[in-house]
């Protein structure tokens, strides 16, 4: 039996909610109010895809493991396809411009561009765009 899931929701911890939500809000991302309080925040990335930013706390609640240290380790990058090499750019610079730090140079592999920052909670996020139609149908 296949998996086929209609959504997909990323939950991620963060330090101070309201920075977090200012942060996305200058990337150009928006919220769902209607799964917002002091606790947590549901930032939009399309119609079925949505990031869960939860104050550590909280999210805490949800797991008997630690939390991982941002600064030292990495669980997780969070990779989104944008529609074009220009777009990366623009999503990159407007993080690095919102408080970003910059985690990898721009790559350009040809089929695939991408560039990557790091979030105010240091999670990764890595830009890119592809296309697929380089890769060889072997």
């Amino acid at each position: 039996m296949r998996v086929q899931a209609d959504k997909i929701f990323v939950n991620l911890p963060v330090k101070d909610l309201d920075a977090s939500i200012q942060f996305f809000t200058k990337v150009g991302f928006t919220f769902n109010e209607q799964m917002t309080n002091e606790n947590a925040t549901c930032m939009v990335i399309s119609e079925s895809i949505y990031v869960m930013l939860l104050v550590e706390e909280y999210f805490q609640s949800f797991t008997k493991k630690e939390i991982a240290n941002s600064e030292t380790s990495a669980e997780a990058i969070v990779a989104l396809s944008v529609n074009s090499k220009q777009e990366v750019d623009e999503v990159v610079n407007r993080a690095l411009n919102a408080g970003a730090q910059p985690f990898n140079e721009a790559i350009d592999h040809g089929f695939m561009y991408g560039w990557s920052f790091k979030d105010p909670d240091g999670h990764l996020w890595e830009i890119f765009n592809m296309d697929e139609s380089g890769f060889s149908q072997e």
